[in-house]
């Protein structure tokens, strides 16, 4: 059985995640999405909230669990016996990081492999920074995001 680990913080999940989600559940025997609870950036959303909002997201996939995770994501997989990290990439920029990224977790462990999935074209835009920006200044963001997603940001809008 193959599994794999999709890991990010999915601040919060975007339509560009799920169907990277969707995707690599086709490839693989059993994927993890993987939320990373205290990523060194700023956060919207609790690790409990982007926790929930993205197990409802992919409630639909058959072969993939929603799991919470902490330290370093290769150790991660290795304790889920996870032999590959799904990735997904949109532009230039994201390829040089998950580069850096790859070559790194590489380092610390040479048997997982990194696995990168091209963003679908209706998708290449699209980040979790974009749809906070596009929803906090009142944009539609109906076709980037879950109902749960546009929930949850004009809940925080109107808080």
């Amino acid at each position: 059985m193959m599994r794999a680990v999709y890991p990010a913080t999915f601040d919060p999940i975007t339509n560009g995640h799920i169907d990277i989600a969707e995707r690599a559940s086709k490839v693989f025997d059993e994927l993890i999405v993987a939320v990373f609870d205290l990523p060194a950036k700023n956060l919207l959303f609790s690790a409990e909230k982007r926790l929930a909002m993205t197990t409802e997201a992919v409630s639909h996939l058959d072969n993939v669990i929603v799991m919470e995770y902490s330290g370093l994501t290769v150790d991660f997989a290795k304790k889920q016996n996870a032999l590959v990290m799904v990735r997904g990439l949109r532009v230039m920029s994201d390829f040089e990081w998950e580069l850096q990224l790859s070559l790194t977790n590489h380092s610390l462990d040479p048997n997982i492999e990194t696995v990168c999935l091209m963003a679908s074209q209706e998708y290449s835009f699209l980040s979790s920074s974009i749809l906070k920006d596009i929803a906090f200044n009142r944009g539609n963001i109906t076709h980037l995001a879950p109902p749960i997603v546009i929930e949850a940001l004009q809940a925080h809008i109107r808080s």
